[in-house]
């Protein structure tokens, strides 16, 4: 088949499998058939509403409604666009400058709310009440994908901008069609997998649970967010379920660990536990394995938004890790070109030589929505090549080369600091916090006004005597200048630490 159209893989799936459960939530499931249905009668209302390649904006909670009104959103020939409903008004208004978008989808939950913060300046209705009287008009959803090409935006995600406004990563179709037929492929994902889907669907988290399930026919569960901060809740759902795959932000797992979940319930159906957005504290890991048992397999994933989803990978050797050992991001997924540029954008190849990590490859996103400033900062001519035109992206990411070949993350260029006549990684100091008994979760900043590292952390051991002990381990000019020992971690919306929280706390500028 020729696949330019992410709908082709729902529609494939639910003429193969029509009442096999494409997706479900505590309180409602759906079959592929259904799914498709539903999604085909909201874009057949959606039509006369925007034009192809126009955003449709969405501001509920996760659901198996609000997937179908993504695919809704998509079947209209337009791209699909989440509001975080935990997010400020300032925030989600000045999103929806940037989308300026036609409409605004929500459902009962959210209605009174969605209108009390945008009806005066947005049209807002409710996906029930769509559903419940539009039909499906099948020749103008045919003529709108007869004139579709691959290229076409099929989302917009927007992550926090360095000057403070959100950027929106603008993805498209063939970008995802190309990168979860070889996640799928790699991991071997398959029709008989149950996908326990933990990110939120404005995350580019669960562009792999979502697709992963769409591609294969296998079978989305949609964990509510507030089960994230109830543990119990949460592993009943995945035994209740049968979960057999996560593919889960870093905290989540940590959440888990932590709260000693396991201690309650251990899930026997989990064969897969995929984990990327942060780097992974090597105690919590080990709890997960020493629950789970030895027949799963672990997969350390690395990746931008910007390369939608992930662009390296790295599978878990079957043995014990050292709590201070620092797991690879690995190698390239196929089809895509991932190398290290020095200062000079010159190509690194020699181990343990930093360098920023960039990335060529049809995964790439388009753009930063409406940004081209921005835009042409971050995606630009790959320096190395002079004979094309060879588009690349720059993380801003310092990684190096183990001496078998594998990328290891360092930290970020901006988490670089020099100190002390000394250049320290923060994430240096951080991998040995965690390595320390009675130690759960660390986070490092660096006061560039007083020149002086200041340590986030959360766990029972007291500051004094975790420096004694940071003191075998750290250089003198690395030991942090102060301790600060927290309850609670504050994590942003993907559930990554919050730096600008802990640097308003630290009364870092």
């Amino acid at each position: 088949m020729n696949r330019k159209n992410v709908l082709q893989w729902l529609e494939n799936s639910a003429h193969i499998y029509p009442e096999k459960i494409a997706c479900a939530d505590p309180d409602s499931k759906g079959t592929y058939l259904w799914l498709m249905n539903t999604s085909q009668a909201i874009g057949s209302y959606l039509t006369g509403i925007i034009e192809p390649r126009e955003p449709v904006t969405f501001y509920l909670e996760k659901s198996t409604l609000a997937l179908a009104g993504m695919f809704g959103a998509v079947y209209a020939g337009g791209f699909y666009s989440l509001l975080d409903t935990r997010q400020p008004s300032a925030r989600l208004h000045t999103i929806l400058s940037v989308l300026e978008p036609k409409i605004i989808l929500t459902d009962l939950v959210n209605y009174d709310k969605a209108v009390e913060l945008f009806g005066d300046q947005y049209r807002i209705e409710k996906l029930e009440d769509i559903v419940k009287n539009s039909v499906i008009e099948i020749e103008k959803l045919d003529a709108i994908r007869a004139q579709a090409l691959d290229i076409d935006p099929l989302y917009v995600n927007f992550t926090s901008g360095s000057t403070g406004t959100p950027k929106g990563v603008t993805v498209a179709h063939r970008s995802v069609i190309d990168f979860v037929e070889v996640f799928v492929s790699t991991f071997g994902i398959t029709k008989n997998d149950v996908i326990g889907n933990q990110a939120p669907f404005d995350f580019d988290v669960s562009v792999k649970d979502i697709f992963s399930c769409m591609y294969t026919a296998a079978e989305l569960q949609i964990i509510p967010r507030e089960y994230f901060s109830n543990p119990t809740l949460l592993m009943d759902f995945l035994c209740e379920r049968k979960v057999t795959v996560l593919v889960w932000a870093v905290s989540a797992m940590c959440f888990v660990s932590i709260m000693n979940g396991f201690g309650y319930k251990t899930p026997d159906t989990i064969r897969m536990v995929l984990f990327s957005g942060e780097v992974m504290p090597m105690k919590q890991l080990k709890k997960w394995q020493e629950a789970l048992g030895e027949g799963v397999t672990y997969v350390n994933l690395y990746g931008p938004t910007e390369t939608t989803c992930n662009c390296t990978y790295y599978v878990l050797e079957k043995r014990p890790y050292a709590l201070d050992e620092i797991l690879p991001i690995g190698k390239a997924f196929m089809n895509e070109r991932v190398f290290l540029l020095d200062e000079n954008d010159k190509e690194i190849t020699e181990p343990n030589k930093q360098g920023e990590l960039c990335v060529c490859s049809t995964d790439l996103a388009i753009c930063y929505y409406k940004d081209k400033e921005k835009t042409d900062a971050a995606f630009m001519q790959n320096p190395l090549n002079h004979n094309y035109y060879e588009r690349m992206y720059r993380t801003g990411d310092l990684c190096y080369y183990r001496e078998d070949g594998n990328l290891v993350y360092a930290t970020r260029k901006d988490f670089q600091v020099k100190h002390l006549g000394h250049r320290i990684e923060l994430g240096e100091i951080e991998a040995q916090v965690q390595a320390r008994d009675g130690i759960t979760r660390a986070c490092c900043l660096y006061n560039n006004v007083k020149k002086r590292i200041i340590l986030f952390y959360t766990g029972e051991r007291e500051s004094k005597e975790l420096l004694t002990e940071l003191r075998d381990v750290l250089p003198p000019f690395m030991l942090p200048n102060k301790l600060e020992r927290l309850e609670e971690m504050p994590l942003n919306k993907n559930g990554k630490i919050d730096r600008n929280a802990l640097k308003k706390l630290g009364g870092i500028a």
